[in-house]
């Protein structure tokens, strides 16, 4: 059962943070819902590379696609362009304090929603609003949390 538990807790990761993207929010609440999704990979890739990368990325993405109903691809591409660079600068990032890394988190937030903009304007012509970066402020404030418990549920299970 342990040995189980162990090999499927990245992908099991994965889906909570599925769930709680698409979980249904009031509407005065849900301008402000984090990037789960987004924070669980950056985790996984800053943790283990060689596992959860851009191809990882782009999976999770097309399945974001399928749960949100957008045009096929948009989440995808945004979720491995974010990826693309944190796991290109994993090794560095490791070193930072949780803080730090935070702001960093923000940044690829930002970079998410900026690409998540930029294709959805291309496709809808939709109008660029400041409420579209509000999740930016809540991914990077919930980071030293998720980290921590991520961590710890990668250390007890002994995930390499």
């Amino acid at each position: 059962m342990f040995l189980k538990t162990r090999h499927y807790a990245i992908i099991f990761t994965v889906l909570i943070a599925l769930v709680l993207q698409i979980m249904p929010l009031p509407i005065q609440v849900d301008v402000y819902r984090p990037d789960w999704v987004l924070i669980v990979l950056a985790y996984w890739t800053m943790a283990l590379p060689n596992r959860v990368n851009v191809g990882v990325a782009f999976i999770t993405g097309l399945a974001m696609d399928i749960l949100l109903g957008t045009a096929l691809g948009i989440h995808s591409f945004a979720l491995s362009v974010s990826v693309y660079v944190l796991a290109a600068n994993y090794q560095r990032l490791r070193n930072y304090s949780v803080w730090q890394q935070a702001v960093i988190i923000g940044l690829l937030s930002s970079l998410y929603h900026l690409v998540l903009f930029w294709l959805q304007h291309l496709l809808t012509d939709i109008p660029f609003q400041f409420g579209y970066l509000w999740p930016v402020i809540t991914s990077m404030l919930l980071w030293p949390w998720m980290f921590w418990l991520l961590r710890k549920a990668r250390r007890q299970l002994r995930i390499t």
